[in-house]
């Protein structure tokens, strides 16, 4: 590791480089495909963006890995256990708030391996609940039968006996026209998927406890639990308030906590997101793709090295140090972590303080290995 410090020091000295696309040399081009031989992973809460504002000199960072001419030059994607919009809508809004283009190929959330269970659910009525439009995710992954949390709940008089006392207006996903609420009591709910982190939590875990207990039926006898997937299961996580915001766990413990205290059997459900060692997995097989689409090249590509860069120890350095070869974990206090020295539990291959600084390092890195081939 000596000599990784070394050049890690070195590297976050050097102020002169440009913020432009770096020279051919950085790109690192596998001799046996003509591709670039790493790619990146980069989080984005706490280490692209802090709420809506670009944090640690990301714009600039991110510029550096396209061509002159905006193409994409080094294969990267946003790997983020937050989610709440279609991968196209997060990826125009990234665009936006960055200033440089990023494809949907390129935003992998938390919810993003959910279209795998359209097979499973596609046709079943499911209810998505959280933030932003989460019927319109699961609808977008090819769910035929989706309702968002709002609207069921509206369906059903006094199921949420505080209703009167909120001033809000909750939003409605506007993606399809209201049904029958004659016809929604009378259907089953097979599944509930909590896409993103919910707004209202008195009402949320109320239904959901209803649903999960009458096997779908809310009102009706006890039943059967349908099946219950979280897109993640993040304690915590950095916003722009100076502390850490309660996640997507913090409402699976309390939903679990209060489930089990008022059911007899013990709240059954899925988590995804990192660290699910499978999320890097899926990840890399993307990062491939972005390289042959980037690249003009077919068949398979492995690269030599695959960086993680993120601000939560415990998910994004424990995720990529359980996924192993060729991940290299990156840790920048810009987020969750604001350590001096690296985290004890969980330390990562490289403490920075920013993105602009694990950009340079990695650039650094990868030009010294090329002059050695």
């Amino acid at each position: 590791m000596n000599h990784l410090r070394i050049l890690a020091r070195n590297s976050l000295r050097r102020r002169d480089f440009s913020l432009r696309s770096p020279s051919r040399s950085f790109c690192n081009l596998s001799p046996e495909s003509n591709r670039p031989s790493y790619g990146i992973a980069f989080d984005i809460d706490g280490v692209i963006l802090l709420g809506s504002s670009p944090v640690g000199g990301s714009p600039g960072a991110l510029r550096r890995l396209y061509d002159d001419s905006g193409a994409l030059k080094i294969p990267f994607l946003f790997l983020t256990n937050g989610g709440g919009l279609p991968e196209s809508a997060r990826a125009s809004e990234m665009s936006q708030l960055l200033g440089l283009h990023v494809s949907p190929l390129q935003v992998v959330q938390g919810h993003s391996p959910f279209w795998k269970l359209v097979n499973r659910f596609g046709n079943e009525l499911v209810v998505a609940a959280g933030k932003g439009e989460p019927a319109a995710v699961m609808s977008n992954y090819g769910f035929k039968n989706v309702i968002s949390m709002d609207e069921y709940a509206s369906c059903f008089d006094h199921i949420d006996p505080l209703a009167p006392y909120k001033k809000w207006m909750t939003g409605q996903d506007g993606h399809k026209e209201p049904r029958s609420r004659e016809n929604l009591l009378s259907h089953r709910v097979h599944a509930a998927f909590i896409v993103s982190d919910p707004v209202d939590w008195s009402r949320d875990i109320q239904v959901l406890c209803d649903i999960l207990r009458t096997g779908g039926l809310p009102g009706k006898e006890i039943g059967p639990q349908p099946h219950l997937y979280f897109a993640n299961d993040d304690l915590d996580y950095q916003t722009a308030f100076p502390t850490e915001r309660l996640g997507m766990g913090a409402f699976r413990i309390a939903l679990e906590s209060i489930f089990n205290r008022i059911h007899g059997n013990p709240l059954e459900y899925t988590s995804f997101g990192k660290p699910n060692p499978f999320v890097f997995k899926n990840a890399e097989d993307v990062l491939k793709e972005i390289a042959s689409s980037t690249h003009s090249h077919s068949g398979s590509h492995d690269f030599r090295t695959l960086y993680m860069i993120g601000d939560n120890p415990k998910i994004d350095i424990r995720g990529a140090r359980q996924a192993g070869n060729p991940w290299f974990s990156i840790l920048t206090r810009t987020g969750v972590f604001k350590g001096k020295d690296n985290h004890a539990e969980f330390p990562a291959d490289l403490v920075v303080d920013t993105a602009e600084e694990a950009v340079d390092f990695i650039l650094t890195r990868e030009s010294a290995k090329q002059s050695l081939l």
